[in-house]
């Protein structure tokens, strides 16, 4: 048995919190909102996030982030990606620089191009031995039904690897571990904006076809943006790569799909944001990265459509038009 402490209560760290008493472990949550941080511990759920969801009874939940750091023998963070330095530099000064640091986060920050693990780093001077990730087909909807799932445990250093799979694992979800932190971390933040490109399909009440061809095509942009980072080209056939861009793309719970389908439908990101009024991944990091794979000379026509809509400078029916214009020459 470990103790564990993850930092944030929306839908997936109040997920994650149940996989790791799952799991057999001692965990205490931490969030900002008082009323769900009660809810959590007195009421065991969190309607907001996770309704119909019965939370365990072992769960502990607390809004004093000094009781958060002391609790955990690892750190989860389940925070929205765009504010992870805002938080991180909040809590600098008492910030534990000894334990492992597990983000759970999919994204790139939108001002600095950073991945994820690189803003933890840059922000608190973390040795990257000490950092993890966890990611993958995981929709915190069905994961927190128990429903069977599996997710890469992504580091360079072997224990921390095998820290995941030891605190992460349960009957109902499985771990696989990767040394591809980068690649992980690229695929997990790249298909956000192919998950919004194929929602906007589904708006535009195109078929299968259109979307079989988004897909394959988007994973294949995917993939040669995280190669030209060094990545491992496998890493983007398994669950951090095609695993998650299927899950993303193919399910209404997410987010990313919810929005490009508001988007499809209506005509305009602007409708699209007053019907999405959740946080999407896709919308804030689609800019970030069309520049990341342009700083390498590699094209990426799906993602780079999908940042000029999020701006709102291309409409559905323009967006479909370039992407059906994309040159043909070789498929790969």
């Amino acid at each position: 048995m470990a103790r564990a402490t993850v930092l944030g209560t929306g839908a997936w760290g109040t997920t994650l919190a149940q996989v790791l008493c799952d799991a057999g472990h001692e965990v205490l949550v931490w969030g900002r909102n008082s009323l769900v941080v009660d809810e959590i511990s007195t009421s065991r759920s969190n309607h907001k996030f996770l309704p119909g969801i019965y939370l365990p009874e072992n769960l502990v939940a607390t809004n004093d982030i000094q009781e958060a750091f002391n609790f955990g023998g690892a750190l989860v963070l389940a925070v929205p990606a765009q504010t992870l330095r805002e938080n991180l530099r909040s809590w600098r000064a008492i910030f534990p620089g000894d334990r492992p640091i597990l983000s759970t986060l999919k994204g790139i920050e939108a001002d600095t191009m950073s991945r994820m693990t690189e803003v933890i780093i840059q922000e608190l001077g973390s040795d990257p031995e000490l950092i993890g990730l966890i990611t993958g087909p995981n929709l915190a909807g069905e994961l927190s039904l128990r429903e069977p799932a599996g997710a890469v445990a992504a580091s360079s250093n072997k224990a921390i690897q095998n820290l995941m799979i030891e605190l992460f694992t349960t009957p109902y979800f499985r771990i696989y571990p990767s040394d591809d932190l980068v690649g992980c971390e690229l695929a997990g933040a790249a298909k956000s904006v192919v998950a919004l490109a194929v929602g906007m399909t589904i708006g535009m009440n195109l078929g299968e076809n259109t979307q079989a061809m988004v897909i394959t095509r988007g994973l294949s942009e995917v993939a040669r943006f995280g190669q030209s980072y060094g990545a491992n080209p496998l890493t983007f056939l398994g669950l951090a790569g095609m695993g998650d861009i299927v899950a993303s793309c193919g399910s209404p719970l997410s987010r990313n799909r919810q929005f490009g389908e508001a988007f499809g439908r209506i005509g305009t990101i602007e409708g699209a944001r007053q019907e999405v009024a959740k946080t999407v991944e896709g919308v804030a990091s689609a800019s970030a990265i069309r520049e990341l794979a342009h700083r390498v000379g590699v094209e990426v026509p799906i993602i780079e459509v999908m940042a000029d809509a999020v701006t709102g400078s291309t409409t559905p029916e323009q967006a479909m038009a370039r992407l059906m214009s994309v040159s043909t020459l070789a498929e790969l």
